[in-house]
């Protein structure tokens, strides 16, 4: 696998490497070793998950698990397409507020690697999208948090025009929260 960090640090971008013959290939999805060796942190996978969102609904839990939670995650597109945010949310981060989106396919293969402290949401662009994803904590319904899509702390761009279920409507705007 090669680790690509991004400008976020800790965040990094997994490419596979294919290990191919004539009966198809093999690629690990997520090696703990090689994380710890690009000097992201590892954690134990407690949750290995598969979600088919509804037909191409963006904003997916509209940034779950924000403000900072102890979670380490990555997530892959095994079939249709994404975009994949990232938003830092420690305080103490050059680049705190700070974000990337990212299209993340079936077909590139590639998978975003997010460590603790920041929120991560995402956007089907395809219809009959599947989203693998790999977490270090198993979700805690009583400290699930959310920041909303258009939230203008963070100004983030969506690719396509964003759907939120009611509940994820009603977070308040960060600078709120901050004050």
């Amino acid at each position: 696998m090669i680790f690509r960090e991004t400008e976020l640090p800790g965040v990094f971008v997994i490419e596979p490497e294919l290990h191919e013959d004539q009966r198809g290939f093999f690629a690990p999805h997520l090696v703990s070793a090689r994380v710890h060796r690009t000097r992201a942190r590892s954690a134990p996978c407690a949750v290995l998950g598969l979600v088919q969102p509804a037909p191409r609904h963006p904003a997916r839990h509209a940034l779950p698990g924000a403000p900072p939670t102890a979670k380490r995650s990555s997530f892959a597109a095994s079939g249709g397409a994404i975009w994949d945010v990232a938003l830092d949310l420690r305080p103490a981060s050059p680049t705190f507020r700070q974000h990337i989106g990212l299209e993340l396919t079936a077909d590139n293969r590639m998978a975003l690697y997010i460590p603790q402290g920041l929120a991560h949401g995402f956007q089907t662009l395809e219809d009959d999208t599947e989203v693998l994803y790999q977490m270090s904590e198993f979700y805690a319904p009583e400290v699930a948090r959310g920041i909303r899509f258009d939230d203008p702390a963070f100004a983030i761009s969506w690719p396509l025009e964003p759907f939120m279920l009611t509940r994820d409507r009603t977070y308040p705007d960060f600078a709120a929260r901050s004050a």
